[in-house]
């Protein structure tokens, strides 16, 4: 498991090739001038959309670098394989972070059956195969009913949830063992919108807190075959709407628009 503040640098030496991303800028950063920095001090909120392989400090890493403005923080966690809305604050609208952080959120993507990953998703190898022919839709359906409402779910071993102020990840890769308690969540919604086994698509609204890799592994063990999460993608926090979303290089035309026709000192 890649340590999360240094996984982008890793997959870059991995993947030469990694540069390409679409949410890489592709021409030379325009000047800040100092009335379009002030208008982020005051605090502005930005819908990113991320997408694959970059962390979500890295997105904020990338506006704060930018901006040359200090404070500039997320509304929650995507992991570096999830994409979709991201929730970005700066300056005085950073005091605004713990409120977006609580609103309800919306994820679509797919399940894997027949086989679990130590990370729950596939940051890590599938491992201990099992068969999951013998299952019918209607089991598969029906196995959802047992995670909507207030539930008690573990989360991941491989998370940055901290135990003594070392983030879970690490002590996994150590191969230390700890004991996760479980923590209430919400699952207001757990839709299967299509099975093509061995994925099975699903539509979630949950609370703030849910791991939906951790939900992919229960409905694996509810199932008796297995699973870990193949994709993710949010689509929704609160009111905000993917949609509405940009990539990075939708925020550089922000900045030239917002400067077209005023100095730059």
């Amino acid at each position: 498991m890649n340590n999360k503040g240094s996984y982008r640098s890793k997959f870059n030496a991995r993947n030469e090739s990694a540069t390409t991303d679409s949410n890489v800028p592709k021409r030379a950063f325009v000047k800040i001038n100092p009335e379009t920095l002030a208008a982020f001090e005051d605090g502005k909120v930005l819908l990113i959309d991320k997408t694959m392989h970059w962390t979500s400090f890295d997105v904020v890493k990338s506006i704060r670098s930018y901006l040359k403005v200090r404070k500039v923080g997320h509304a929650g966690t995507l992991d570096p394989l999830a994409t979709g809305l991201l929730i970005i604050c700066t300056g005085k609208f950073t005091k605004k972070i713990n409120e977006f952080m609580a609103l309800p959120k919306v994820y679509t993507g797919s399940f894997t059956l027949g086989a679990i990953t130590p990370t729950y998703d596939l940051e890590s190898l599938p491992e201990s195969p099992k068969d999951f022919g013998h299952l019918t839709s209607e089991e598969i359906l029906n196995a959802t009913k047992s995670f909507i409402g207030e539930i008690d779910q573990v989360p991941p071993m491989y998370s940055a949830i901290k135990k003594q102020g070392v983030a879970m990840y690490e002590l996994a890769r150590r191969g230390e063992d700890v004991d996760l308690l479980p923590r209430k969540i919400h699952i207001a919604q757990f839709e299967i919108t299509s099975i093509e086994l061995p994925l099975i698509h699903f539509k979630i609204e949950c609370s703030t807190g849910t791991y939906i890799r951790s939900l992919a592994h229960d409905f694996g063990q509810a199932l008796g075959c297995g699973a870990y999460l193949s994709a993710l993608r949010r689509t929704t926090i609160g009111n905000f709407d993917v949609k509405d979303a940009i990539f990075m290089d939708g925020f550089l035309d922000m900045i030239e628009e917002m400067q077209k026709d005023k100095p730059v000192d």
